[in-house]
């Protein structure tokens, strides 16, 4: 491998251009845009910017039906061709874009200027200024427009899966806005868009998979290769726990795509700088597995241009067996190794393959499979596992021979065809022989079960078999493991196997309510909640108060499923100062709102409370029956003051209370309301006022 400088190589790919006329569209938008946050609306520049947007438009989809563009905040991607950063009126543009939130933006053939022109209106407004950025906004209030779509990029706030097993609302951070629109582009369709929150909690595998079973289309692939662009960006240096949960999902989805899907995505639409950056930021933000896939899969983009050497490729994937096994230290010094080399690779190395095809594709499957005679002293001369067991079983014989066959098949992986072997043995005899009680008692024990349970991934088949043959410490084991998992698959896994364990959990899952750790309390709760009779001594009252929201949450909802509770719940819920736990108090009350609680659910409507909780409570009066809730409402549907006549602000959580007012139809307050409201000028209250049910806020 040689420096480009020191070898007479073929000269590296030039970077993709634009077509011309897709670049002349380009350049008129961003024209047109500068002139329309220059110039009030009504300016005579206006109209005119907006005919030559609309004529290049025309021309660019004589031959196609639609054009997307990708928005990264210093470029756009196109058709899979980034433009260049450097070009100063189309870096404008696309940050003009990227601060409004977007994360593409799709022009269809046929858009009439008018609709142009509202839609360079709405990008030119500074989102700095009016608070409104088009992307987020786009969401809850969608554009009139038919021929232009904006597809947003991030959200102010979100419910992010996977915190502690827990699903949190928090703001989230930039990264974890990419990620779920990552996920968002890539599992949504025309016909069904996906949910904020089903976004959030997709696995990566699921994604991955939606991208290599999509469609191969220049739109979607240059949204997808925006959102891992920035997402490698913003993930390169960033430390923290919620940092490290994004890194652990973007190294799954690289390593569940197909390689060829993989190698396209990386491509770039041919611009290796832009390729060059991308591998730069993934090499210190992903997982090593991730870094070799990820180089990999650009080294077989460029078969014909040989950017990286095959050779020191297949002495990197040797060299990421020894960050999986082997000492701590070890496996530290592996992993700084490998990055270190996968940097100085992509900034300057660079050699053709001298190697014939059938011999390059042999030593990569010798580079990947395991060694032949790495094998340690103590294990050179020993009798294959599954055979000692095997002999075992027939012959009734028990000894250390056996156990360290037994600990050797768990350790690989191999207890499902342990159990197999156990059950047909079971099955079989009259009897259940010593070995095989022998054999079972190692299995359940505390330290072969621990060796299970710390596997990554879970071997979730091997413990589904294993779980009926478990005794007290076995469930102890799984109470352990779920403390100290770091995956949240694995967390799920153990939780609802430890709930379908049944009562004899409950006294185990009760001592360690005074664990001092928030999700092993939470973990715990939900458990001894699952319980038909809870054991003795069990109050979920007791953490009404705890300092983490997510432990009071989870009290609340088992007290809101036992009937002496509901009512203290409900009130408690209501008063919390999480807005989470302020939402399920109100949802509960929109069930059955107890008497006492009404007072609470008022105070919730109030300006403080964000006004998707105040829907939600205004709803919860409506159903509640009770005068001070009626009050409440008419005081909401009262028109305001104005300096020479009564004005109704409609909002959502206006016509809430116009559709609650109708259960109190019979009280003469509630009709006046009613009827005054009717006869407004906007169609949408009088259609309420009517009896129409309002939209949810």
């Amino acid at each position: 491998m040689n420096s480009p400088s020191d070898t007479g190589g073929p000269p590296r790919a030039e970077q993709a251009a634009l077509s011309r006329q897709l670049g002349d569209f380009l350049i008129e938008l961003s024209i047109s845009l500068h002139k329309h946050a220059m110039y009030p609306d009504g300016h005579p520049s206006l109209a005119p910017a907006c005919v030559q947007v609309s004529q290049r438009l025309t021309t660019l989809l004589q031959d196609r039906p639609s054009i997307s563009l990708g928005v990264a905040r210093t470029r756009l991607v196109i058709e899979g061709v980034a433009t260049d950063p450097k070009n100063p009126v189309l870096r404008d543009l696309a940050n003009r874009l990227h601060k409004h939130q977007l994360g593409a933006v799709t022009f269809r053939r046929g858009a009439p200027v008018e609709e142009i022109r509202n839609f360079l209106l709405a990008v030119a407004a500074e989102p700095e200024r009016t608070g409104e950025p088009l992307g987020p906004t786009s969401v809850s209030k969608p554009p009139p427009w038919f021929h232009i779509r904006v597809h947003p990029m991030s959200y102010e706030r979100l419910d992010f899966a996977d915190r502690e097993g827990d699903v949190e609302a928090v703001a989230l951070s930039r990264a974890e806005q990419l990620w779920i629109g990552l996920a968002q582009a890539a599992l949504a369709t025309a016909e069904t868009p996906l949910d904020e929150q089903d976004a959030a909690q997709a696995e990566p595998s699921v994604v991955a998979r939606a991208i290599d079973e999509h469609t191969r289309g220049t739109a979607y692939d240059q949204v997808i290769v925006g959102y891992m662009l920035q997402l490698a960006e913003e993930l390169r240096g960033t430390e923290g726990r919620d940092a490290l949960l994004l890194k652990r999902r973007m190294s799954e989805l690289v390593a569940n795509l197909d390689r060829r899907t993989l190698s396209t995505l990386i491509d770039m639409g041919g611009d290796r700088q832009q390729q060059r950056q991308f591998l730069l930021n993934a090499s210190h933000a992903l997982s090593v597995d991730a870094v070799i896939d990820i180089v990999t899969a650009a080294a077989d983009e460029q078969r014909d241009e040989q950017g990286i050497s095959q050779s020191f490729l297949r002495m990197l994937q040797k060299l990421a067996r020894y960050t999986e096994s082997g000492e701590q230290r070890r496996r530290v010094e592996a992993d700084l190794a490998i990055r270190e080399q996968v940097t100085e690779l992509i900034r300057e190395w660079s050699l053709s393959d001298p190697n014939p095809d059938a011999y390059r594709e042999a030593l990569e499957t010798m580079a990947g499979t395991e060694p032949l005679f790495a094998v340690s002293p103590d294990q050179r001369f020993q009798v294959d596992a599954e055979r000692m067991v095997q002999m075992a079983l027939e012959a009734e014989a028990a000894g250390q021979l056996v156990d360290r066959a037994v600990e050797t098949l768990v350790g690989d992986g191999r207890l499902p065809w342990l159990l197999a072997a156990l059950e047909e043995v079971e099955t079989s005899q009259l009897a259940v022989s010593g070995t095989v009680t022998a054999i079972n008692d190692q299995i359940t024990s505390g330290e072969t079960l621990d060796l299970l349970l710390q596997q990554e991934p879970l071997d979730i088949e091997a413990l589904d078999r294993l779980l009926p043959r478990f005794d007290d410490a076995g469930t102890a084991a799984m109470l352990d493991a779920l403390a100290d998992a770091q995956s949240g698959r694995t967390r799920r896994a153990l939780l609802d196997r430890l709930v379908r364990l049944g009562e004899r959990v409950g006294p185990q899952a009760l001592e360690r309510l005074t664990d001092p750790r928030w999700f092993v309390q939470r973990n715990m709760l939900v458990i001894l909640g699952s319980l038909a009779t809870p054991p003795d001594g069990f109050n979920p009252a007791d953490f009404l108060q705890h300092r983490d929201p997510r432990v009071r949450r989870e009290a609340i909802r088992v007290l809101l499923r036992r009937p002496a509770g509901r009512e203290r719940a409900v009130c408690h819920a209501l008063a919390d100062e999480d807005p989470r736990t302020v939402r399920l108090g109100l949802n509960a009350a929109l069930e059955r709102c107890p008497e006492t609680a009404v007072p609470l659910v008022v105070s919730r409507t109030g300006s403080e409370t964000p006004q998707d909780l105040r829907v939600l409570a205004v709803r919860a009066l409506g159903q509640s029956g009770q005068r001070v809730a009626l009050d409440t409402l008419l005081q909401i549907v009262q028109p305001r003051r104005g300096l020479f006549r009564s004005r109704r602000t409609k909002s959502p959580e206006y016509l809430a209370a116009l559709t609650a007012l109708h259960r109190f139809a019979d009280h003469p307050s509630a009709q006046r309301a009613l009827a005054q409201a009717a006869k407004s000028s906007d169609p949408e209250i009088v259609r309420v006022a009517s009896g129409e049910p309002a939209p949810h806020g």
